[in-house]
């Protein structure tokens, strides 16, 4: 009996262990934004990269119609929860976005932009295919070109005061912005037509919803 005991001992501390390391995780990942990267994102200036919302539902067909979301993956319960707050989180964080968002024309996508900023404030850039399409074994001169424009997209300075949102996919590692999480932004610094662009940080949304 005295040995049953111990074991019950033994297993409950390791357990209460366990939760304790897996809290101090989720606080970790919850850190806020570094006030230096916020403070200069509420003075405008940035390209905020966004891939859209955890999307689990359906499946993307070979031949996708994109007024048709029956041939696509669609956003989650999860993922429409997260575009709502990353919207709240911006207005909350006095992040000034300029007007339309753009997103790419996925179901996913528009949603995700229409749930976090309003749907009369999206435009919706059939370019942003070509990411999607990045994914797939696209010939190397037509992945050089996407990369191309790509940063020609990247390199606009924003208006005055504000920042650009763009709401899209995620890319293959290695390429292009690299792997992005679901809802995760890519903060990029544009220098201007032909100049190129930084990439400042990358923001997961329990980062932004995080931040006070």
């Amino acid at each position: 009996m005295k040995k049953i005991g111990c074991l019950w001992l033994f297993l409950f501390l390791f357990t209460i262990q366990t939760q304790m390391v897996e809290v101090s995780a989720s606080t970790v990942n919850a850190d806020p934004i570094d006030p230096s990267i916020l403070n200069s994102l509420r003075h405008g200036g940035y390209v905020l990269y966004v891939r859209h919302g955890e999307a689990t539902i359906g499946a993307d067909q070979p031949h996708i119609i994109y007024g048709d979301c029956a041939t696509q993956r669609n956003l989650s319960e999860e993922g429409r929860q997260q575009s709502v707050s990353f919207g709240a989180a911006l207005r909350r964080l006095h992040i000034p976005v300029h007007y339309p968002v753009t997103a790419s024309p996925f179901c996913r996508t528009r949603e995700t932009a229409e749930l976090a900023f309003g749907k009369h404030n999206i435009q919706v850039d059939p370019y942003w295919i070509k990411i999607y399409q990045l994914g797939a074994h696209v010939p190397p001169a037509d992945q050089a070109n996407t990369l191309t424009e790509l940063t020609a997209e990247l390199e606009k300075v924003p208006v005055s005061g504000t920042n650009t949102v763009i709401v899209a996919h995620g890319f293959p590692q290695g390429i292009g912005l690299g792997e992005i999480p679901y809802l995760g932004t890519v903060v990029v610094k544009p220098k201007g037509r032909g100049n190129g662009y930084d990439i400042v940080d990358r923001i997961s949304i329990e980062e932004f919803t995080g931040s006070p």
